[in-house]
């Protein structure tokens, strides 16, 4: 019996030897000398770009900081964020409209909306504002009459399609196009089968697009629709077309004219703008968290 207990002592003295090394190894991370490299490579060359910058007397830093917060210039921040908000608006309220006469079982509907998403698609958008500009001279007025007799209202046209409108609906109506196209795609990504399960429990199609597949479309929609929005905030600098004289570029613009300084006054301009555009990216990453609840786009992570 001793003997088969001391059997069993030594046989046992490997194992806890094995067991006790085994729980003092420790895994060394694997070294990688090649990113701290590109590190300081990258840091040195930021360092040398913004000491460059920084210390070039041609940017007139004291220039920039001076206009930087001019009432003029944030004037024409809030204008452009004005025409921003306003034209996309208008845009989403027509390219829903577009999206619903393109489904349509009417041929001339779709025809309609075809030719609406093909023509401001296919034209580029500084040739549309400046048609918008040149609206009042090409229809010097509006007018409301019965069919081959008299008119019943006229109004000149200078008064209604005042350059701000024709700002708005000249980024507004180009706009339209691309949402049109947007729109569909996200309806379409959702499976057919639950429009028609919903009919069958009897419900009607303007509760079908709102409770089914509105919410579903969203996921999809939100994305490229916040790319578009951040794209109409940096196209409202091409109003000049129109003329319309009150956004950010036209201000900057004019103070650099009677400067003779375009350099500080465009890093003003360039600096509105990325902050603007940094907000507005924000705004889009919590609209896709919330519409994206419950999908996730990445794979899970291995513990």
């Amino acid at each position: 019996m001793a003997s088969n207990i001391k059997s069993m002592e030594a046989g046992s003295q490997p194992v806890s030897t094995r067991t006790r090394d085994f729980t003092h190894n420790v895994v060394a991370p694997r070294r990688h000398p090649g990113r701290w490299l590109a590190i300081a490579v990258l840091a040195i060359v930021v360092l040398q770009i913004g000491q460059a910058i920084s210390t070039n007397p041609n940017f007139h830093w004291d220039v920039y900081l001076k206009y930087l917060f001019a009432p003029q210039v944030v004037r024409g921040v809030g204008w452009t964020l004005l025409l921003t908000v306003i034209a996309m608006a208008v845009a989403i309220v027509v390219a829903g409209l577009l999206v619903i006469m393109r489904d349509s079982d009417n041929p001339v509907l779709r025809g309609l909306a075809y030719s609406w998403v093909w023509f401001f698609r296919g034209t580029p958008i500084y040739t549309q504002l400046l048609f918008w500009g040149l609206f009042a001279v090409l229809f010097p007025n509006l007018s409301i009459a019965i069919p081959f007799g008299p008119e019943v209202i006229s109004v000149e046209t200078k008064y209604i399609v005042t350059p701000a409108i024709a700002a708005i609906l000249g980024l507004g109506f180009n706009e339209s196009a691309y949402l049109t196209e947007i729109f569909r795609a996200g309806f379409n990504s959702i499976d057919r089968g639950q429009a028609e399960a919903a009919q069958a429990l009897g419900m009607k199609p303007p509760k079908i697009w709102w409770r089914i597949l509105m919410p579903q479309a969203m996921r999809v929609i939100i994305p490229p629709t916040g790319n578009e929005a951040i794209g109409m905030l940096k196209m409202t600098s091409l109003v000049l077309a129109i003329p319309f004289t009150l956004d950010l570029t036209f201000a900057t613009n004019a103070i650099s004219n009677r400067l003779y300084l375009p350099i500080p006054l465009l890093l003003v301009a360039g600096t509105w703008y990325l902050a603007i555009t940094s907000l507005l990216m924000v705004g889009q990453h919590f609209l896709e968290r919330h519409f994206g609840k419950g999908v996730s786009v990445h794979p899970t992570r291995a513990e």
